[in-house]
């Protein structure tokens, strides 16, 4: 086995991550488990597979190298749906001009691909570290993290961890987080040719969407962290009525609640109950909270003078990248998870969150190489002798 990256497999592996059909909605990760556990066990881990759900399986690999901490690689095997606007095939791997076509990429079968890589490089030279080396590849990042959510619930021994999601290879250290509360605002129906008889449940969600504005720009988006920026305030949807000719007698609202490290989500469920009791007493507006969808999770921060954030600034730059961070995310990823269960973490993995999500993603073929590099690099300098 070579200490050095093979470039030839790491894009062959690329090629049939991207081939397997892991879209979420809705997911069905078992074939990219299956695939990854017969990779890493041939290259002497322990592997167990995580199924939460009918066809939902993480993948938790495991190499023992002695006395010593224990060190995680994370990121997910799920991807956005395919879409429309491709210039090729979203599911067959396409190199052109020094990059790396297809959906994942770069979002996240792209640093996946590279973590195995340097997973193998590890295994291949233990002299070079000591402790216990994870893999733990999860289900269900994109929509509301349920992969790493349940791994995290078995409250495993991890001292530091990297996720790989697309930085450009530089060294992010902090990310946002999100709660959705659906607020339910209440009227009395009525037919619509006597609107006098009732009260009209969207007006009143159109009072209370002006509240909801105000305390955006009045109080939460001056709660600013220096890496992620401002926290938010908005309605991502809107549903009311039942009939074309009857008065809504209920309305709802989806709001978008994006917190930086340092707020407290039992706080913001507060504060948004206190926006409510504003609104019944300035406009009579009877308002409810009566769900929260599922997000990826809450905000997250690891100090910038931890081993594990100066470790990956020293690796990120040894390996040429000019501007190393640390940086912040302006969305929400399983770090939060991995930070929750005690262990020290950041995140970083070739390519552009910019071009994820969107047709023709890519990978730049000399990111993902380097990728690996860096990883092996950061997991070296926390497993020392």
């Amino acid at each position: 086995m070579s200490t050095s990256p093979d470039v030839a497999r790491m894009k062959r592996e690329l090629e049939r991550l991207i081939a397997i059909d892991t879209q979420n909605p809705p997911g069905h990760e078992a074939p990219a488990a299956q695939y990854l556990r017969d990779l890493l066990a041939s290259s002497g881990f322990d592997v167990a597979l995580q199924e939460y759900k009918p066809g939902r399986v993480n993948v938790v690999s495991r190499l023992e190298n002695g006395a010593g901490p224990v060190f995680a690689f994370n990121t997910h095997m799920d991807v956005v749906p395919g879409g429309e606007g491709w210039s090729s095939d979203p599911f067959a791997l396409t190199e052109k001009d020094g990059r790396l076509y297809g959906r994942g990429a770069c979002d996240c079968k792209g640093p996946l691909a590279a973590m195995l890589e340097s997973m193998r490089m590890l295994a291949a030279d233990r002299t070079a570290w000591s402790g216990t080396l994870l893999g733990v590849f999860v289900a269900d990042e994109e929509i509301a993290s349920e992969g790493a959510k349940f791994y995290a619930a078995g409250h495993p021994r991890i001292d530091a961890a990297v996720v790989g999601e697309p930085t450009s290879n530089a060294v992010f250290s902090a990310h946002k987080g999100s709660l959705r509360p659906v607020v339910r605002v209440y009227g009395v129906s009525a037919h619509s040719g006597t609107p006098h008889l009732g009260e009209n449940a969207i007006y009143r969600a159109g009072e209370l969407l002006g509240l909801v504005a105000e305390h955006h720009d009045k109080v939460v988006r001056h709660r600013s962290h220096a890496l992620v920026g401002a926290a938010s305030l908005t309605v991502t949807r809107i549903n009311g009525g039942h009939a074309d000719n009857v008065l809504p007698g209920a309305c709802d609202l989806l709001l978008d609640r994006r917190m930086v490290p340092g707020e407290d989500e039992a706080a913001v469920k507060r504060e948004i109950g206190e926006l409510l009791k504003v609104a019944r007493k300035r406009f009579g507006v009877r308002a409810e909270v009566i769900d929260y969808r599922a997000t990826t999770g809450g905000a997250t921060e690891t100090a910038e003078d931890s081993s594990i954030v100066q470790a990956s600034l020293a690796a990120s730059r040894a390996n040429g990248v000019t501007k190393p961070g640390p940086f912040g995310f302006q969305g929400a990823c399983d770090l939060v998870h991995f930070t929750g269960i005690g262990a020290q973490g950041v995140v970083i993995g070739p390519g552009d969150l910019a071009v994820a999500h969107k047709p023709d993603e890519f990978v730049p073929v000399d990111e993902f190489i380097t990728a690996s590099l860096i990883y092996r690099d950061v997991a070296k300098a926390m497993l020392r002798n």
